[in-house]
């Protein structure tokens, strides 16, 4: 009865996040525990759990992850 959780987080809160530097939508990417925003260019950690969506925090995507 308890949904899957992905890293520690709850569905729910992936369907709601969004980028604070575009405010467009956010993906995420289980392999590398991060939230991808495509728009910003940006890719968030997870740790422990917790999304880190702070930009200083986040790594610049390669032209490569950007894709279209």
């Amino acid at each position: 009865m308890d949904e899957l959780k992905h890293d520690g987080l709850d569905p729910k809160l992936l369907e709601v996040l969004i980028c604070p530097v575009s405010r467009g939508p956010i993906i995420y990417d289980p392999e590398a525990s991060e939230l991808i925003s495509k728009k910003a260019g940006l890719a968030y950690p997870i740790r422990d759990g917790v999304p880190i969506m702070l930009a200083d925090e986040a790594r610049e995507l390669t032209p490569d992850e950007v894709g279209d």
